[in-house]
């Protein structure tokens, strides 16, 4: 397992067209770009940011991809509206999940670090810019086969112990359980195409269709993480059974 940060670090050792996605991610979660909101353009945004318009392209794309932005053939670029969801998933323990099925659940643990928050993580996490928070990547196998890649933020101040933890041994769901008791979730379901990293760590080819979920969770008032669930479509499905009382 990687040993855990000891300090601090800020995430601009990332490739530049994460930074730019990170940075218009940041500007809608401010609530500086509205729904159904126009983004500057290629153009605006190459030269405000001081990149490359193949770089920009990627971001934006990989943001539509991903339900973050639409973009009309025409009219430029705007921020999605949020789409209708229904409210019938449960939290659920990857692990537990692939053990009941007696299969054989095992962890890679990719990146487990402090690092210091973007605008978009600040305000999920209750934090201000800059402040510490701990990010994990970590893709789990059912019985070899890559099915989920989870990647994380986490608020140190409800978990603070979450980087001494050995992910290939327990899930940080199951951690996270009994350092903050869920009391809230927010579940996003939607069908995205895969980063070029993103084949790599799931041993998929470009183009697999796959099923992102996002995960915002609370304790009492004060949010614990923010995750993304990316599975490849052919591998995992979502689902849940109800009763008849709970579909009122």
């Amino acid at each position: 397992m990687p040993a855990s940060s000891s300090g601090s670090k800020t995430r601009d050792d990332l490739p530049l067209y994460r930074q730019v996605k990170d940075h218009i991610v940041g500007r809608i979660q401010a609530g500086d770009w509205p729904e159904t909101a126009r983004v500057p353009s290629e153009n605006e945004l190459t030269r405000d940011l001081g990149v490359s318009r193949m770089t920009v392209h990627r971001a934006l794309r990989e943001l539509t991809a991903e339900g973050w932005l639409e973009r009309v053939q025409g009219a430029g670029t705007f921020v999605a509206q949020a789409k209708p969801q229904s409210e019938i998933l449960s939290i659920h323990n990857i692990a537990d999940e692939i053990r009941e099925r007696g299969h054989a659940h095992t962890a890679e643990v990719c990146l487990l670090r402090r690092e210091k928050a973007r605008a978009f993580e600040a305000k999920l996490l209750g934090l201000r810019r800059g402040e510490a928070l701990f990010h994990s990547i970590i893709v789990h196998r059912e019985n070899g086969l890559p099915i989920q890649l989870e990647d994380r933020i986490v608020n140190p101040a409800v978990a603070p112990a979450y980087l001494d933890q050995d992910f290939t041994a327990i899930t940080p769901n199951h951690y996270l359980m009994q350092a903050a008791p869920l009391s809230e979730a927010e579940h996003v379901v939607m069908a995205v195409a895969p980063s070029k990293e993103e084949c790599r760590l799931l041993e998929i080819t470009a183009g697999t269709p796959c099923l992102l979920l996002r995960r915002h969770t609370w304790s009492g008032k004060r949010p614990v993480t923010w995750a993304r669930l990316l599975h490849p479509g052919d591998r995992y499905r979502l689902g849940e059974r109800f009763s008849a009382e709970t579909a009122r």
